[in-house]
């Protein structure tokens, strides 16, 4: 179970800059307790349905009977998704199965399919994909609630027909999964139609919350992934947050420091720094589950605010190299939150080589874990010293429950950061506005192109 150490966000660890303990347990408490009753308020009316995931014991169970019955019939899987419908499985995908994992042969993948994920219409890149892999021996997981995300339904519609012209109009629906809104939208309509098989995204669960339904589910169930032990890791999470004791919760802690240092600290920039490779694109789900989720322009009463942390993903040791000179000289409005993971797999033994080498020497006798967690503990340090806070979450080892847990602890900090902000975490409207430009400017009827292209050829340099 992960382990959240906030000591770098405090006073006696960080004088003159970290916030005195005796307000936290003081004022922040007490605040804390009426967001953590306006959030469950709010779920027990049943607007925020990610809290009950990890019991969804029927839904589990049906992810990994569909991914059961298609066995080996297929060598690729390929998520098509967006934003959340995608970024869940790429992250399930990284941290938990074996580096390399869509470059091993059959037998290096017990047998199970290649996972690849479509999230961006890019023709430099879809192109060749669909060149490179063998359709015939591929499914394609088409994941959008709505059954209308532009692009999701366009990398759709270009794989139907490249399908249909290989195996036949008659034998694509062979080829798909559908995972949308279980009563309504378009991939709805069409699934009853053709008969292809779809799983559900719940109506109170938005895309940056659907990690642990079956939109993240699935993919993984396919590739080997204990669905069990995720939900398992998970569900303990949440427990483990059932409490309005500010000191005890997590979560609580997560969202009310970050918040106080973006709102009264000046520090509202929120650094995900993960010290391993396999976590990389989790600090990128990170960051749309935060900045999606709390950058609004008004808050849940109409008035306008304009507010909202700004998240970074980064990667240890790779970013000390980049982003750490900034971090430590720039302006002091970065937090920056480590992920820290006791046990890094093979440790791979740096050999004791060039003794008389001062450069290289020191380093014979350690591992490369050991070099990547020192960097670390070294980063955080430096940063105290140069009075920049900083907060560690700390993990055993990255496996399904572990990770589990991970999901469910930033998504309940993200419900309680939007309570402290006042805003709504659940909504995204400024992101709906682009979709409707988009859908005027491509011609969908209902929708009107604003006028583009009137701009001073004086500036176009």
């Amino acid at each position: 179970m992960p382990v959240l150490d906030v000591n770098l966000m405090l006073a006696p660890s960080l004088p003159g800059v970290g916030l005195d303990p005796a307000r936290l347990n003081g004022a922040m408490a007490e605040r804390f307790r009426e967001v953590y009753d306006d959030i469950e308020g709010r779920r027990a009316k049943g607007e925020i349905g990610f809290f009950d995931l990890p019991w969804a014991s029927d839904t589990a169970r049906r992810v990994q009977e569909m991914a059961n019955s298609f066995g080996q019939c297929f060598e690729n899987v390929v998520v098509l998704g967006i934003g959340g419908s995608g970024l869940g499985a790429a992250t399930l995908r990284d941290a938990l199965l074996d580096p390399g994992w869509n470059e091993r042969d059959e037998e290096g993948r017990d047998y199970l399919p290649r996972l690849y994920v479509l999230d961006n219409p890019d023709p430099a890149t879809v192109g060749p994909l669909l060149d490179r892999l063998d359709l015939r021996r591929t499914l394609f997981n088409v994941v959008s609630k709505s059954g209308s995300t532009a692009e999701t339904m366009a990398l759709y519609l270009v794989i139907r027909e490249r399908l249909s012209a290989l195996v036949g109009e008659d034998k694509v629906r062979g080829h798909f999964i559908f995972t949308t809104d279980p009563v309504q939208g378009a991939l709805r309509r069409i699934a009853d139609a053709e008969g292809i098989p779809t799983l559900p995204v719940p109506s109170n669960v938005g895309g940056r919350f659907s990690v642990l339904s079956p939109v993240g589910l699935w993919p993984a169930a396919m590739t080997g992934v204990a669905i069990d032990d995720l939900l398992a890791g998970a569900g303990a999470m949440e427990v483990r947050c059932r409490t309005h004791e500010l000191a005890e919760n997590p979560a609580g802690l997560l969202a009310t420091l970050l918040h106080h240092a973006a709102t009264e600290g000046g520090m509202p920039i929120h650094v995900l720094m993960p010290y391993g490779d396999r976590l990389c694109s989790f600090a990128l789900w990170f960051q749309q589950l935060w900045g999606e989720s709390l950058g609004k322009a008004v808050d849940r009463s109409g008035v306008a605010v304009h507010t909202g942390p700004t998240p970074l993903s980064a990667v240890g040791a790779t970013d000390q190299h980049s982003q750490l000179q900034l971090f430590m000289e720039g302006p002091r409005d970065k937090v920056v939150i480590f992920l820290a993971v006791e046990d890094q797999g093979e440790p791979l033994a740096i050999p004791a080589l060039h003794a008389d080498t001062a450069e290289l020497g020191y380093l014979g006798g350690h591992t490369l874990g050991e070099l990547l967690d020192v960097e670390r503990l070294a980063t955080t340090e430096a940063l105290r010293q140069a009075g920049r806070p900083s907060m560690t979450v700390e993990l055993e080892r990255v496996d399904a429950p572990a990770l589990g847990a991970l999901f469910m602890l930033f998504q309940i900090a993200t419900v309680y950061a939007g309570a402290l902000y006042g805003v709504d975490p659940l909504d995204q409207p400024g992101v709906e506005l682009s979709k409707r430009i988009t859908h005027g400017l491509l011609g969908r009827e209902g929708f009107s192109a604003p006028s583009i292209g009137n701009a001073d050829p004086r500036w176009r340099v």
